[in-house]
Protein backbone atom coordinates (compact mmCIF):
# COMPACT_ATOMS: atom_id res chain seq x y z
CA UNK A 1 0.00 0.00 0.00
CA UNK A 2 1.05 3.30 -0.78
CA UNK A 3 0.18 6.96 1.12
CA UNK A 4 0.59 10.62 0.93
CA UNK A 5 0.44 12.43 4.12
CA UNK A 6 0.02 16.04 4.22
CA UNK A 7 0.37 17.93 7.57
CA UNK A 8 -0.76 22.10 7.12
CA UNK A 9 -1.74 24.51 9.80
CA UNK A 10 -2.02 28.17 10.05
CA UNK A 11 1.53 28.74 11.05
CA UNK A 12 2.86 26.83 7.57
CA UNK A 13 6.48 27.25 8.77
CA UNK A 14 5.71 25.44 11.68
CA UNK A 15 4.75 22.50 10.33
CA UNK A 16 7.21 22.47 7.24
CA UNK A 17 9.23 19.97 8.64
CA UNK A 18 6.60 17.22 9.24
CA UNK A 19 6.10 16.83 5.01
CA UNK A 20 7.98 14.99 2.59
CA UNK A 21 9.09 17.66 -0.31
CA UNK A 22 6.95 17.78 -3.66
CA UNK A 23 8.81 16.63 -6.83
CA UNK A 24 7.96 17.62 -10.26
CA UNK A 25 8.14 15.25 -13.30
CA UNK A 26 9.63 15.87 -16.74
CA UNK A 27 7.67 13.78 -19.54
CA UNK A 28 10.76 11.42 -21.20
CA UNK A 29 12.83 13.13 -23.27
CA UNK A 30 11.28 16.77 -22.68
CA UNK A 31 13.78 19.04 -22.04
CA UNK A 32 11.65 21.35 -19.25
CA UNK A 33 9.49 20.08 -16.41
CA UNK A 34 5.72 20.87 -17.24
CA UNK A 35 3.78 18.74 -14.64
CA UNK A 36 2.63 19.88 -11.50
CA UNK A 37 4.57 19.41 -8.61
CA UNK A 38 3.18 16.21 -6.20
CA UNK A 39 3.31 14.95 -2.86
CA UNK A 40 5.37 12.52 -2.57
CA UNK A 41 4.40 8.75 -0.94
CA UNK A 42 4.71 6.92 1.62
CA UNK A 43 5.16 2.86 1.38
CA UNK A 44 3.26 0.76 4.32
CA UNK A 45 6.56 -1.78 4.97
CA UNK A 46 5.47 -5.67 5.68
CA UNK A 47 5.14 -4.90 9.23
CA UNK A 48 2.43 -2.17 8.58
CA UNK A 49 4.30 0.60 9.22
CA UNK A 50 4.97 3.93 7.59
CA UNK A 51 7.99 6.05 8.63
CA UNK A 52 7.45 9.66 8.87
CA UNK A 53 9.35 12.92 8.99
CA UNK A 54 10.32 13.92 12.86
CA UNK A 55 7.55 11.61 13.90
CA UNK A 56 8.97 8.29 12.79
CA UNK A 57 7.61 4.87 12.43
CA UNK A 58 3.80 4.83 13.01
CA UNK A 59 1.25 1.93 12.65
CA UNK A 60 -1.12 2.08 9.86
CA UNK A 61 -2.44 -1.52 9.39
CA UNK A 62 -5.99 -2.15 9.48
CA UNK A 63 -6.79 2.09 9.99
CA UNK A 64 -9.54 3.57 8.07
CA UNK A 65 -7.85 6.44 6.47
CA UNK A 66 -9.99 9.21 8.72
CA UNK A 67 -8.14 7.31 11.44
CA UNK A 68 -4.72 7.27 10.15
CA UNK A 69 -5.55 11.35 10.12
CA UNK A 70 -6.63 11.27 13.49
CA UNK A 71 -3.41 9.34 14.82
CA UNK A 72 -0.95 11.74 13.23
CA UNK A 73 -3.09 14.43 14.92
CA UNK A 74 -2.51 13.44 17.94
CA UNK A 75 0.86 13.27 17.65
CA UNK A 76 0.93 16.68 16.25
CA UNK A 77 -1.04 18.28 18.95
CA UNK A 78 1.97 19.34 21.23
CA UNK A 79 4.28 20.69 19.07
CA UNK A 80 1.98 22.25 16.31
CA UNK A 81 -0.82 24.74 16.81
CA UNK A 82 -4.68 23.06 15.80
CA UNK A 83 -2.79 20.64 12.66
CA UNK A 84 -4.55 19.57 9.85
CA UNK A 85 -3.70 16.42 8.36
CA UNK A 86 -5.24 15.25 5.12
CA UNK A 87 -4.32 10.93 4.06
CA UNK A 88 -5.11 10.29 0.30
CA UNK A 89 -4.53 5.91 -0.58
CA UNK A 90 -2.53 5.44 -3.81
CA UNK A 91 -3.71 3.09 -6.05
CA UNK A 92 -6.22 1.60 -3.88
CA UNK A 93 -9.34 -0.21 -5.69
CA UNK A 94 -11.77 -2.43 -5.84
CA UNK A 95 -13.14 -5.19 -8.39
CA UNK A 96 -16.37 -5.71 -9.48
CA UNK A 97 -17.58 -8.40 -11.11
CA UNK A 98 -20.83 -10.46 -12.71
CA UNK A 99 -24.04 -9.08 -13.98
CA UNK A 100 -22.82 -5.22 -14.26
CA UNK A 101 -22.51 -3.61 -17.97
CA UNK A 102 -18.30 -2.85 -17.55
CA UNK A 103 -16.89 -5.39 -15.34
CA UNK A 104 -13.95 -4.25 -13.43
CA UNK A 105 -11.51 -1.92 -11.11
CA UNK A 106 -12.75 0.88 -9.63
CA UNK A 107 -10.39 3.50 -7.74
CA UNK A 108 -11.36 4.42 -4.37
CA UNK A 109 -10.25 7.59 -4.69
CA UNK A 110 -10.35 8.99 -0.99
CA UNK A 111 -10.86 6.35 0.39
CA UNK A 112 -14.46 6.84 1.06
CA UNK A 113 -16.12 4.60 -1.44
CA UNK A 114 -20.17 3.16 -1.21
CA UNK A 115 -20.92 0.34 -2.97
CA UNK A 116 -23.54 2.10 -5.26
CA UNK A 117 -20.80 4.49 -5.99
CA UNK A 118 -18.28 1.75 -7.14
CA UNK A 119 -21.96 0.12 -9.14
CA UNK A 120 -22.67 3.35 -10.79
CA UNK A 121 -18.37 3.46 -11.61
CA UNK A 122 -18.93 0.26 -13.78
CA UNK A 123 -22.09 1.42 -15.57
CA UNK A 124 -25.01 0.08 -13.13
CA UNK A 125 -26.41 -3.69 -13.20
CA UNK A 126 -27.50 -5.05 -16.05
CA UNK A 127 -31.19 -6.14 -16.91
CA UNK A 128 -30.09 -9.60 -15.54
CA UNK A 129 -28.38 -8.53 -12.59
CA UNK A 130 -29.89 -9.78 -8.65
CA UNK A 131 -30.38 -6.39 -7.17
CA UNK A 132 -31.13 -8.23 -3.90
CA UNK A 133 -28.01 -10.31 -4.17
CA UNK A 134 -24.74 -8.95 -3.84
CA UNK A 135 -21.68 -11.03 -2.76
CA UNK A 136 -18.76 -8.83 -1.28
CA UNK A 137 -15.72 -10.35 -0.44
CA UNK A 138 -13.11 -8.71 1.61
CA UNK A 139 -9.92 -9.55 3.57
CA UNK A 140 -9.58 -9.28 7.11
CA UNK A 141 -6.79 -10.04 9.22
CA UNK A 142 -5.45 -12.49 6.37
CA UNK A 143 -8.80 -14.13 6.31
CA UNK A 144 -11.70 -14.16 3.64
CA UNK A 145 -14.84 -13.15 4.50
CA UNK A 146 -18.31 -12.69 2.53
CA UNK A 147 -21.38 -11.25 2.67
CA UNK A 148 -24.55 -11.41 0.71
CA UNK A 149 -26.35 -7.55 0.53
CA UNK A 150 -29.71 -6.34 -0.68
CA UNK A 151 -29.13 -3.08 -2.42
CA UNK A 152 -32.96 -2.56 -2.05
CA UNK A 153 -33.21 -3.12 1.80
CA UNK A 154 -32.63 0.14 3.94
CA UNK A 155 -30.54 -1.41 6.16
CA UNK A 156 -28.07 -1.60 3.09
CA UNK A 157 -26.84 1.91 4.85
CA UNK A 158 -25.86 0.61 8.12
CA UNK A 159 -23.95 -2.16 6.66
CA UNK A 160 -20.27 -2.29 7.46
CA UNK A 161 -20.11 -3.37 3.44
CA UNK A 162 -21.78 0.01 2.81
CA UNK A 163 -18.07 1.29 2.60
CA UNK A 164 -15.95 -0.48 0.26
CA UNK A 165 -12.08 -1.12 1.92
CA UNK A 166 -9.38 -2.00 -0.22
CA UNK A 167 -9.12 -5.01 -2.77
CA UNK A 168 -12.66 -5.81 -1.95
CA UNK A 169 -14.62 -7.97 -4.42
CA UNK A 170 -18.11 -7.24 -5.66
CA UNK A 171 -19.79 -10.34 -7.75
CA UNK A 172 -23.59 -9.47 -8.78
CA UNK A 173 -25.19 -12.51 -8.90
CA UNK A 174 -27.61 -13.60 -12.55
CA UNK A 175 -31.43 -13.34 -11.87
CA UNK A 176 -32.89 -16.85 -13.12
CA UNK A 177 -34.07 -15.31 -16.83
CA UNK A 178 -30.19 -15.56 -17.03
CA UNK A 179 -29.54 -18.92 -15.23
CA UNK A 180 -31.97 -20.49 -17.88
CA UNK A 181 -30.70 -18.84 -20.69
CA UNK A 182 -27.36 -19.36 -20.09
CA UNK A 183 -28.75 -23.02 -19.56
CA UNK A 184 -30.64 -23.67 -22.75
CA UNK A 185 -27.76 -21.72 -25.25
CA UNK A 186 -25.70 -25.32 -23.72
CA UNK A 187 -28.58 -27.29 -24.41
CA UNK A 188 -28.92 -25.74 -27.60
CA UNK A 189 -24.77 -26.15 -28.67
CA UNK A 190 -25.42 -30.06 -27.69
CA UNK A 191 -28.10 -30.39 -29.80
CA UNK A 192 -26.28 -28.55 -32.73
CA UNK A 193 -23.25 -31.11 -32.11
CA UNK A 194 -25.38 -34.23 -31.70
CA UNK A 195 -27.06 -33.55 -35.29
CA UNK A 196 -23.86 -32.09 -36.93
CA UNK A 197 -22.43 -35.42 -35.81
CA UNK A 198 -25.48 -37.44 -37.00
CA UNK A 199 -25.51 -35.91 -40.40
CA UNK A 200 -22.08 -36.81 -41.00
CA UNK A 201 -22.66 -40.37 -40.24
CA UNK A 202 -25.69 -40.32 -42.48
CA UNK A 203 -23.57 -38.90 -45.58
CA UNK A 204 -20.78 -41.10 -45.43
CA UNK A 205 -23.14 -44.15 -45.15
CA UNK A 206 -25.05 -42.70 -47.99
CA UNK A 207 -21.47 -42.03 -49.95
CA UNK A 208 -20.08 -45.68 -49.08
CA UNK A 209 -23.33 -46.99 -50.80
CA UNK A 210 -23.61 -45.11 -53.13
CA UNK A 211 -19.41 -46.69 -54.35
CA UNK A 212 -20.91 -50.29 -54.10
Amino acid sequence: DALTIFVSALDQEAVVPYNLPTVAFAAPGATQVQTTPMLQYYIVNEAGDVELPVLGKIHVAGLRRTQIEELVKSKLVAQVVNPMVRVNLIGAKVSVLGEVNRPGHVSLGNGRLTILDALAAVGDLTVYGRRDNVLITREVDGKLQTARVNLRDAELYASPYYYLQQNDVIYVSPNKVRAISSANAGLWLSMVSTVASAATVIVTVVNVAGQK
